[in-house]
């Protein structure tokens, strides 16, 4: 199938994937945009999980402070080779974690950073609110209940899995998995610090 140029350079801007990928999703999809970006998503995301083991042993200490100097961020974004430090992509990613981190405020990084107890406390909480609000409603379902009001803690709280704040249509896990899949090295959010003003 001819894939048209422009075609392919609406695709790429999309995605931000490479010309040749977009062409080859492109014709995959036979013309269908929106396959060829699900195409392009799943390719990054196998890419991302090849690329997880591989050693980091660069990267980025990046910051933001606030224009009135009463905010800052700190982040740590690991890669593997100097050369991907530098690059054009990983810099906006860096740039824009801070920015994120200043404006979300995530409590940790990801779930793993959560403690028990803290799983617990907020599982229990949230139990008890459900068995009130809930009450005469089958088990299953206060049970079901409790597990997407856990899952929305950890979209909440945790900064891997917070919605992206310049596309909330994905986490900033999903948005560092497609800079893998670009880059072609693996990237790491390794840690960061928030801190404000008398807090």
């Amino acid at each position: 199938m001819d894939i048209p140029a422009d075609r392919v350079m609406a695709l790429r801007k999309r995605s931000g994937a490479p010309m040749m990928d977009c062409k080859k999703a492109l014709a995959e999809a036979e013309g269908d945009e929106g396959k060829a970006l699900e195409i392009l998503r799943k390719k990054g995301l196998q890419s991302a999980d090849q690329k997880a083991s591989r050693e980091v042993k660069e990267g980025v200490i990046f910051h933001y402070i606030h224009h009135d100097s009463k905010l800052g961020v700190l982040a740590e974004v690991a890669c593997e080779t100097d050369f991907v430090g530098r690059n054009e992509m990983f810099q906006a990613f860096g740039r824009d974690l801070c920015l994120h981190i200043a404006a979300m405020r995530p409590r940790f990084l990801n779930r793993d950073a959560v403690s028990e107890a803290d799983i617990e406390k907020e599982r229990v909480f949230l139990t008890e609110q459900a068995a009130e609000q809930m009450a005469g409603r089958p088990q299953d379902v206060i049970d079901k209940a409790v597990e997407g009001r856990m899952k929305k803690f950890f979209s909440e709280h945790c900064l891997m899995d917070q919605p992206w704040v310049k596309d909330d249509k994905k986490t900033v896990e999903q948005v560092r998995v497609d800079l893998v899949g670009h880059i072609g090295e693996n990237i790491q959010v390794r840690r960061f610090v928030r801190m404000q003003l008398g807090e």
